[in-house]
């Protein structure tokens, strides 16, 4: 095939495919054109997740009739203007890819008009070429209306997600956005239905019990932290309020939401020693420090950066959890902080070899603490469950106990190793057995066979699931799901939900951790992959609900346990891989002492 220059159409379907995947996407970049526009109030409206109809209204400066043409050509932008801005870059866009991407796989209508003129502009475009551009009536700001998402281009609406789970996407992004600007008043519609309002006061603790709800902001302590031009202020949760997953670690660097490896790793750090392993501290934490030493220009959605000294950034957020922990003053807290490189303020950013400036930037937030309840023990956290009088006596017999004696396998002897072991004399074998593993694979087949038909215990008391929307919202979305697994989710008020019925093996256990780690799976699963979905949450209950390590146990309880395991032949490796039990014939044992 000849080399030849793509048609206009065609190059703008491939550009629009790098920077608009979903409309989550469009939501973002709107935003933040709106926010860099120096709006101080945004509303985001969507429908069918955002699919069929979008709408992000501000009150910012405005688009000109000399410049709303320009503004859909490819790399049109008014906040870039040569190669040395690209060190010091402030705003949240800069590549002038967002609304040309968007228009060539939508029909877009733009609304706008700046405060000096006495009329606005309406402005129609759809594929990519220009439909109409007339004189319009409106407010000061700029409203730019999105429908049909992909309407030319059906491929690649195929690869969305349900409208619920696309709204989803769209809500976390207007959280972040929310949380990154307390000084803006943000609004978030979902079909026709108000999900969350900010009230825009700058006040980071307001923006979080807006966006983020009253038990989580009341679960956050003060963190911050002040060291070579890095400053960190913002909130970390109390250990006991820790989570199962990491969905709820918000950093916000200059404004801007990040992922950041090393970030997650220096507030993780700090927690060491104060949770539990497979629990993670939450956090809403915002990073301001020159532009020089970041990166944002990594990734086309501009949501992950690169530092130039990445032990630095390590350091400064585990000490403002540090601090937040209350170790700041006392001699337990020894933070040895790494000095960031110095850079000359002209020069770009090489490695970590230039000279900072010795200035700190601005913060443009203030912050109040949410209201310091009292500490409550950890039983606490939820309330625990309650039952019929009647139902007791099945909650009292531990699974891996009720088991049917078999004479087939006659055990001569066992006994318990290191609280986690059973070492089992059974004909001439000796069996070393991991109690726990052979315990989890056991009760994964048995949930697996139950599939659809799960025993489940009714809770006298729905258990209120206080997570964040979006978990909640996934776990609603996937109630056919999740009752296939034995769980029975309802919505509750706006933006909650309860726990009402779960299966009989999980009784006892920790129901709330349980429902938080199904939901941070199924916000991971890139499709609604519902055999992978359920053969997960088995795994995730079995684990949760098989005996643990120096979990106690009788002589009588290990017998049984042992003959329930020898009768499923099928079970020698739990559902990780791992093996269960290793075995030693008795002519093994006598060939290692030489007695044959």
């Amino acid at each position: 095939m000849p080399i030849q220059v793509l048609p206009k159409h065609v190059a703008d379907l491939i550009a629009a495919g790098e920077v608009v995947e979903r409309p989550a996407s469009v939501v973002k970049e709107l935003c933040e054109n709106a926010l860099d526009a120096g709006a101080t109030a945004v509303t985001v409206e969507i429908r069918s997740g955002g699919v069929e109809y979008i709408r992000v209204t501000d009150n910012g400066g405005g688009i000109s009739r000399d410049d709303v043409r320009t503004a859909f050509l490819t790399h049109a932008t008014s906040k870039v203007a040569t190669a040395d801005d690209l060190e010091s870059i402030l705003t949240l866009g800069f590549r002038g890819e967002a609304l040309p991407s968007i228009a060539a796989v939508a029909r877009v209508q733009v609304l706008s008009r700046r405060a000096q003129d006495e009329l606005g502009l309406c402005y129609v475009i759809e594929a990519g070429e220009e439909l109409s551009l007339d004189d319009a009536g409106c407010p000061p700001g700029t409203t730019i209306i999105v429908r049909d998402l992909f309407f030319n281009t059906p491929a690649r609406a195929k690869f969305l997600k349900t409208d619920m789970g696309e709204g989803n996407l769209v809500g976390a992004v207007v959280e972040k956005l929310a949380l990154a600007r307390p000084e803006v008043a943000i609004t978030f519609i979902r079909q026709g239905k108000q999900s969350f309002a900010t009230p825009g006061d700058g006040n980071a603790a307001s923006a979080v019990r807006a966006v983020l709800g009253k038990p989580f902001a009341e679960s956050l302590i003060e963190a911050r932290d002040s060291n070579n031009g890095v400053e960190i202020t913002g909130f970390v949760c109390k250990p006991e309020a820790a989570r199962a997953n990491r969905s709820q670690q918000y950093f916000f660097l200059n404004g801007r939401w990040v992922r950041n490896g090393t970030l997650s790793a220096g507030l993780e750090q700090a927690y060491r020693g104060s949770i539990m392993t497979g629990r993670y501290p939450a956090c809403v934490l915002y990073i301001t420090m020159p532009p020089q030493l970041v990166d944002v220009n990594v990734h086309p959605a501009k949501t992950e950066v690169r530092f130039a000294n990445e032990k630095a950034m390590f350091s400064a957020v585990y000490a403002a959890a540090k601090y937040a922990l209350g170790a700041d003053d006392s001699a337990q807290l020894t933070v040895n902080h790494v000095p960031l490189p110095v850079m000359n303020m002209s020069q770009p950013v090489v490695g970590a070899d230039a000279n900072p400036p010795a200035h700190k930037m601005p913060l443009s937030n203030s912050y109040t603490l949410p209201p310091h309840a009292p500490e409550k023990p950890r039983a606490d956290l939820h309330p625990p469950l309650q039952v019929h009088e009647d139902e007791l006596p099945a909650l009292l017999t531990k699974p891996s106990i009720s088991s049917i004696l078999n004479d087939e396998f006659r055990i001569a002897s066992c006994v318990e190793m290191f609280g986690t072991y059973f070492l089992a004399q059974v004909g001439d074998e000796l069996l070393l057995i991991d109690k726990h593993a052979a315990h989890e694979r056991m009760l994964y087949e048995q949930l697996k066979a139950q599939a659809g038909e799960m025993k489940r215990q009714v809770l006298l008391s729905p258990l209120p699931l206080n997570l964040g929307r979006e978990e909640v919202a996934v776990l609603l979305a996937h109630g056919e799901l999740l009752m296939q697994a034995g769980f029975l989710i309802e919505p509750f008020g706006e933006d909650a939900a309860v726990l009402r019925e779960c299966p009989m093996l999980l009784c006892g256990h920790d129901l709330h951790t349980q429902a938080a780690e199904m939901a941070g799976y199924l916000l991971a699963a890139r499709q609604d992959l519902t055999t992978e979905a359920l053969d997960w949450i088995f795994h995730s209950a079995a684990c949760r609900a098989a005996v643990k390590a120096n979990d106690p146990t009788t002589q009588v309880e290990r017998e049984h346990f042992v003959q329930q395991l020898l009768a499923m032949p099928n079970i020698r490796h739990c559902p990780h891989g791992r093996p269960v039990m290793v075995t030693m014939t008795r002519r093994e044992i006598e060939k290692m002492f030489m007695r044959v």
